[in-house]
């Protein structure tokens, strides 16, 4: 039987969509390991056949974006995620016995994983594929019911998202959002019974305050300023194409993309000129028309970047461009003289925009990522162990890359999330199950425990056996009388 498309949610109403979902939840509360293992196994199968036109949407709203690129980064560790679900959602299902207080022993106790109901996933548009299907196969695996919402920057991507669930799944499972809604707080006001947002923190505060209004539990992953520190015994070379990397991927549009570098002073004008190589190594024929290199995503994102560039020149920092730019293909841009007091180093850059700030002892770098607010990812390229771990010891960060950019994102037996400013929650492996599930403590008396016991009257000889062994005795010279207070009459 053909399931509807979720191009119907367009006909109805948020409210009447959520309204679907949560009777369909309260009809089939708690899908079986192999239910959710056919819904993800059907994921798989779609994003196998939508791969081509998938990377064309992508392409189509970005104006310029390499389908080897979507299909790598958004594409395949969209299909890494669900294989990992589908492998180990059975054992994640399993029931946790846990070990009752020793006054209560013999009885039974345990920890079962149950389904919240319905979650809605707020996707963001630089990562459109990974961003909607990672949390979605978290979501699905953990029994839920969902709806998305999709950026409304990619209306052929929603289309074709919309398109390829609507086959799979009926509207009452996974419903699909995008560019129809006229007021997207609309979506983000509904009493889900969790949310899952990507994006900038300032927005990310909206959504929290919009959950707080029906309690909903909200999963934030909100990037931030990721550090890059590089010390002083680290190949520059190395160092400086690793970073030259994580800059040119999709344009620097990445949540967990090298905000800064921070350099040792004697190193700066070498690691400036090493990451200069790198980048034309990677982009030989430069950025212009070049298939493999991403167009920043729109002209509002591009006049942003230009501002900080024009902010950083005013206040005297020296701006290199790294080749020529052609409408929204910005090569890199390697920004030195940084200062404090710049808006690139206050704000997510979120673009092919490199600040190199410098530093004099590796003390001094860590107090510049401590200044900043804690990032979704920090960066440290040292092949001493000493230094790496005074690193990982006296800074904060969602997550950790040594010697490289990136890739503990895509590590799906490993939590993936932030901290502080650049989010909560986590989602990836058992602990996005758990973040989508809730953990319900089952506690069993045996019936023949004589719990009475613990009943009134108090001061039977159990309860004062009990009090001997847990609490010992009082100190006398502790006095029992409260005591008066002019705050307290």
């Amino acid at each position: 039987m053909k399931t509807p498309d979720t191009s119907e949610a367009m006909a109805l109403t948020l409210q009447d969509v959520l309204a679907r979902q949560r009777r369909a939840f309260q009809r089939f509360p708690n899908p079986s390991a192999g239910e959710r293992r056919d819904d993800l196994r059907r994921l798989r199968r779609q994003l196998q056949r939508y791969q081509d036109a998938l990377a064309h949407s992508v392409a189509a709203d970005f104006g310029q974006r390499a389908h080897a690129e979507t299909k790598m980064l958004d594409i395949l560790p969209s299909i890494l995620e669900i294989d990992h679900a589908v492998s180990h959602v059975g054992r994640w299902m399993r029931r946790s016995w846990r070990r009752p207080e020793l006054l209560l022993a013999s009885n039974s106790l345990q920890v079962t994983y149950q389904p919240k109901g319905v979650v809605g996933i707020i996707v963001p548009w630089n990562f459109p594929i990974y961003l909607c299907f990672g949390p979605l196969a978290a979501a699905l695996a953990a029994g839920n019911r969902v709806m998305l919402k999709l950026s409304e920057v990619l209306p052929h991507t929603r289309a074709v998202i919309g398109r390829m669930l609507g086959e799979i799944f009926p509207l009452d499972q996974v419903a699909v959002f995008g560019e129809e809604l006229t007021d997207p707080t609309a979506f983000t006001a509904l009493p889900f019974d969790h949310i899952i947002f990507t994006g900038s923190p300032a927005v990310g505060k909206a959504v929290m305050a919009a959950a707080a209004q029906n309690l909903t539990p909200v999963t934030l992953e909100l990037g931030g300023k990721s550090p890059a520190i590089v010390c002083a015994d680290y190949p520059l070379e190395a160092a400086a194409r690793s970073i030259a990397f994580g800059k040119g991927l999709n344009c620097g549009q990445i949540c967990v993309s090298p905000d800064y570098a921070l350099v040792p002073r004697a190193q700066e004008a070498a690691f400036v000129a090493a990451v200069q190589r790198a980048f034309g190594q990677l982009y030989p024929a430069g950025v212009v028309n070049n298939p493999d290199y991403s167009a920043v995503v729109n002209a509002r994102q591009l006049q942003r970047l230009q501002g900080l560039l024009d902010d950083a020149r005013d206040k005297g920092a020296t701006v290199v461009s790294v080749g020529e730019a052609a409408g929204r293909q910005m090569p890199l841009q390697i920004v030195t003289g940084v200062t404090r007091n710049m808006r690139l180093m206050q704000e997510e850059i979120f673009g092919p925009v490199l600040p190199v700030f410098v530093y004099d002892t590796l003390g001094d770098a860590i107090a510049e990522v401590q200044s900043q607010p804690r990032p979704l990812a920090l960066y440290c390229f040292t092949h001493d162990a000493a230094a790496r771990d005074e690193v990982l010891q006296h800074t904060h960060s969602g997550g950790v890359t040594i010697n490289d950019c990136a890739w503990h994102i895509i590590n799906h037996d490993a939590p993936f999330g932030g901290i502080g400013n650049s989010g909560m929650g986590t989602y990836h492996g058992v602990e996005g199950f758990r973040e989508l599930s809730h953990a319900r403590t089952v506690f069993s008396r045996h019936r023949f425990f004589p719990i009475q016991l613990f009943q009134p009257p108090f001061g039977n000889w159990a309860q004062r056996l009990v009090g001997r062994f847990y609490l010992g005795q009082p100190d006398p010279s502790v006095s029992s009388a409260p005591s008066a207070s002019k705050d307290h009459p």
